[in-house]
Order: structure tokens, then sequence, then C-alpha cells
């Protein structure tokens, strides 16, 4: 059998944890926060993790983990 493709682009993105769980940046951190406040910023500061529901489709767009 040939050897299944990861997306690249969820490679770049995405990083699972030891436990198995799957860490992603948070969106809205990059330009325009000037127009939100102070606690919209501090809150989306660092990593989240993936919804429940949507980590059978993130992992498999990752058949063999992240690096």
């Amino acid at each position: 059998m040939p050897k299944m493709k990861t997306k690249k682009a969820a490679a770049k993105r995405f990083k699972i944890t030891a436990t198995g769980k799957i860490k992603h940046g948070v969106a809205g951190k990059r330009h325009r926060l000037i127009s939100h406040n102070a606690k919209y910023i501090r809150q989306n500061r660092g990593t989240t993790l993936v919804a429940e529901a949507d980590k059978p489709r993130v992992k498999s767009w990752l058949p063999y983990g992240t690096k």
C-alpha cells in the first residue's frame, strides 16, 4: 500500500499533544486589534484545543501526526 499524504497546510497549523489532543492557534490576533477590547486580546493569547466534533476531521488530515 502507498503511504497516505499529510495535508501540509494542516501540518503547519495544528500540533498533536502527548495525550492525543490537538492544539491550534487562535484566530483574530494579527491585525485590527485596536477595534477589540483588552479582554478579547487577552483571552485569545496563546493556543486552544480543537473541538471534539472537529477532531476526527483534523486527524484525517494528519495521518502520521506532526513533527
